[in-house]
């Protein structure tokens, strides 16, 4: 995003992202201790030898309190970031700066939003050892997110798309609900699988 920013956009944009990074990188390390506290509390049910109905439950329990948490702390974020246009005024007084930055406010605002569930949901998938869907998912958001954003980079010098920091960060965004929707989703998976062993030892 920053490559695109600065050889792409101008010098306003270019400021206003160094802005929106800046308290964005504050912010996010809120939601990262919840991957780190997923990964301590999940192998302790996970990794229990019986596979009864209670592990199953309890493992269940558990992932449904993360996402509880997840989403408690996406909503501090968002609240946070609806600050922004008060604190920006400390960084710059440009006005057309603080209008890139205000225009970057929904996608930060969205990607903070799914973030304390992505992070729970990614916690968790460690904690179950689900590492081979985890490197194969990595793989391709390596390469598919900067393909992207040098997409709307080629898009905005040909004149095709008006792109500012915002249509970027919305893009982020979108990258981090799509980060979301797959672990949850794989969670799920995983889950009906651990019902279905459990299933099978009572038949």
């Amino acid at each position: 995003m920053s490559h695109v920013a600065s050889s792409t956009l101008g010098t306003y944009d270019m400021a206003g992202h160094q802005i929106i990074f800046s308290i964005f990188c504050c912010l996010t390390p809120f939601v990262d201790a919840l991957s780190q506290v997923a990964q301590s509390f999940v192998p302790a049910v996970f990794e229990a030898k019986e596979k009864s109905q209670e592990r199953a439950n309890a493992l269940r329990k558990t992932i449904n309190n993360f996402r509880k948490v997840g989403v408690g702390f996406g909503l501090t974020l968002v609240t946070l970031v609806s600050c922004i246009p008060l604190i920006s005024k400390f960084f710059t007084t440009d006005p057309i700066v603080l209008q890139r930055v205000n225009g970057a406010i929904p996608g930060v605002g969205l990607f903070m939003l799914v973030n304390g569930l992505m992070c729970a949901g990614e916690g968790t998938l460690l904690g179950q050892k689900d590492l081979k869907f985890l490197r194969n998912m990595y793989a391709i958001f390596f390469f598919a997110v900067p393909s992207y954003m040098l997409r709307l980079k080629h898009r905005s010098l040909a004149g095709l798309q008006t792109v500012g920091i915002g249509t970027m960060w919305i893009s982020f965004s979108i990258y981090n609900l799509i980060r979301t929707s797959s672990w949850h989703l794989r969670l799920a998976q995983l889950q009906r699988r651990t019902q279905r062993e459990v299933d099978a030892v009572s038949v």
